[in-house]
């Protein structure tokens, strides 16, 4: 795993000083991220899943948030390539701001199809479709989660590690793991892999969250390199 270890606070620093300092608009960093997040997915599919573009099939859950933006940004860039894509919002993606619903908007206009899911009838009627899938996308709750899942997530994240066929991807890092400690909550999603951002999260190098993580990927995000050395530099973590 890679020895470059980033805490939550620290993502955040480098994330601000790309947008404040260099002028790095957030929807960039966010494109950059969900990109190269989906060719990691494409890799993924012909390696491991035996499987050319337009064979598969991707489902991509979704909550609030820049995880859901990363997420829509996915479902773009693998439909694109030929990926039969649904995107199961657990957040209404109509009322979702800033560059997540941008990234919303931009789906709905492509056509990608997007199944929200409100209710445990909901869950359990879609349910299915997740087993039917090669792959089954995590971009639920992103580094800011602390605490414990909210029942209604929980019961999301329960159904998903239940599924016993797709690969299980994470977003950055697994829903319901803490990133800085790498502790599991209440419900945490067990992934096959965890295409996270930046650098390797603290947490993930942490005996309890190595059944979590799965195998780990770096995914760039346009930020320089001297950027993330003089975040750590003044906040050591």
């Amino acid at each position: 795993m890679d020895t470059l270890r980033l805490t939550r606070q620290q993502v955040r620093q480098v994330d601000r000083l790309a947008i404040e300092r260099l002028g790095i608009p957030g929807i960039v960093l966010m494109e950059n991220a969900g990109r190269n997040a989906a060719a990691a997915i494409i890799d993924l599919l012909s390696k491991q899943c035996h499987l050319a573009v337009n064979q598969a099939q991707v489902a991509i859950l979704c909550g609030g948030g820049n995880n859901a933006g990363d997420g829509y940004v996915i479902a773009r860039h693998l439909q694109n390539r030929g990926v039969s894509v649904t995107v199961y919002a657990f957040k209404d993606p109509w009322v979702l701001t800033g560059d997540a619903g941008v990234n919303h908007h931009i789906c709905a206009h492509m056509g990608v199809g997007v199944c929200p899911i409100a209710t445990p009838k909901q869950l359990a009627d879609q349910a299915p479709n997740w087993a039917k899938a090669d792959i089954v996308v995590d971009a639920l709750l992103g580094t800011g989660f602390t605490g414990a899942v909210r029942p209604d997530l929980a019961g999301v994240i329960q159904t998903c590690n239940d599924l016993s066929g797709p690969k299980i991807v994470a977003v950055d890092v697994p829903s319901g793991l803490d990133c800085n400690t790498g502790q599991p909550s209440n419900a945490t999603i067990k992934a096959d892999l965890t295409v996270t951002f930046v650098a390797v999260k603290t947490g993930f190098v942490a005996d309890e969250a190595l059944s979590y993580i799965g195998e780990v990927i770096v995914a760039d995000i346009g930020t320089p390199p001297q950027l993330i050395e003089q975040v750590m530099a003044a906040d050591p973590g």
